[in-house]
Order: C-alpha cells, then structure tokens, then sequence
C-alpha cells in the first residue's frame, strides 16, 4: 500500500490512464474488424471507407504510444493488402 500522498496520487494517475489507454486500444481493435468484416463481405466501397476511417485511429495511437509503431505499421500494411486483394 502506498505510504505517502505522492504516491495515493500516483496510483489513482496510473488506473486512470490504464483506463484510458484500454478504451483506446479497444477503438482500434473495432476500426480493424470493421474493415475485416467489409471485406469477407465483398463489399469493397465500404471496406474502404472503413480502412480510410482506420488508418488516422492506428496513426494517432501509435502517436501516443498506445500501440507500437511497427505495430500500427503491420496493422495497416496488413489491411491494406487485404483491400486490395478484394478490389483485383
């Protein structure tokens, strides 16, 4: 348990920003499926909406560094490719 005042306030910082970040994370996850989704579905307008309204989410969390760069990176090269797989 924390002894001191610093250190309650550090604890109450860290769950809120764990929080935060979970909410986040889970946004991407949703922006992911939802392209995913238009593209086992053959729809190529909307899985490209879809990777269009993805692809600033993934950027501003690798940003901030929720999410790692080459994560965000393999994210949307892997999007990308399965656009572009549906549209040939």
């Amino acid at each position: 348990m924390a002894n001191t005042a610093q250190a309650r306030k550090r604890i109450r910082q860290a769950e809120q920003r764990r929080s935060i970040n979970g909410s986040m994370r889970s946004s991407v996850r949703t922006a992911c499926k939802k392209v995913l989704k238009a593209v086992a579905g053959k729809d190529s307008a909307q899985a490209k909406a879809a990777f269009d309204a993805a692809v600033p989410e993934i950027d501003r969390m690798a940003r901030k560094g929720i999410i790692h760069k080459n994560k965000a990176a393999r994210q949307k090269s892997r999007l990308n490719r399965q656009l572009k797989a549906l549209a040939a």
